[in-house]
């Protein structure tokens, strides 16, 4: 162990006023009550009507998307959905900055997509943020994570409780935390 000083970390200092989501605090408020009444609850299966509140908020969503009842989305306004894309149960889209899911992705039950972190080598853990994609055909995993500014490649599979800390390559498997390539995808017809 090194025996230099040793600093801790003070919240009391934490500041991300540098951070802006983007839309106004009425816009802000207002999602957080739709969001909680249409879309977290889990007593909501009415597709059309998500996709129709998502849109009203900004949100790009491709035709055939279907999103689950339970799903959590932090802003609207910066997250764009693909065609036939599916969104289960319980998933966590905590965009702080763009997410954008492509073409025939799915999103198992519980997975979560995480924008923003902290720097923990700083003393005022300082927010940081990553955009995240998921290109045409991916698949991420029940319970699984992507963190921040990672691309999962076409049809690239998280497997079921895995952490994406890197870029998955296409058409390949990844599993484990952190995530490590474990073999190709194969798809036929």
């Amino acid at each position: 162990m090194n025996s230099t000083a040793k600093y801790t970390t003070e919240l009391s200092r934490y500041s991300n006023d540098w951070y802006n989501p983007g839309a106004g605090g009425i816009k802000r408020l207002s999602w957080y009550f739709i969001n909680v009444l249409f879309f977290i609850n889990p007593l909501n299966p009415i597709n059309s009507l998500k996709i129709w509140l998502l849109r009203m908020f900004g949100a790009k969503v491709g035709k055939g998307a279907v999103i689950k009842p339970a799903v959590n989305i932090k802003y609207p306004w910066l997250l764009q959905i693909g065609n036939y894309s599916w969104i289960g149960e319980n998933v966590w889209i905590d965009n702080l900055v763009q997410v954008t899911i492509g073409d025939n992705v799915t999103l198992s039950q519980g997975a979560m997509l995480l924008t923003g972190s902290h720097d923990y080598k700083k003393s005022t853990f300082d927010l940081i943020v990553g955009n995240i994609v998921l290109e045409e055909g991916t698949w991420i995993g029940a319970k699984a994570i992507v963190c921040p500014g990672v691309t999962c490649g076409p049809h690239s599979v998280l497997a079921s409780g895995s952490v994406a800390t890197t870029d998955l390559e296409p058409y390949t498997i990844y599993q484990g935390n952190p995530a490590t390539l474990k073999r190709e995808r194969h798809i036929s017809n």
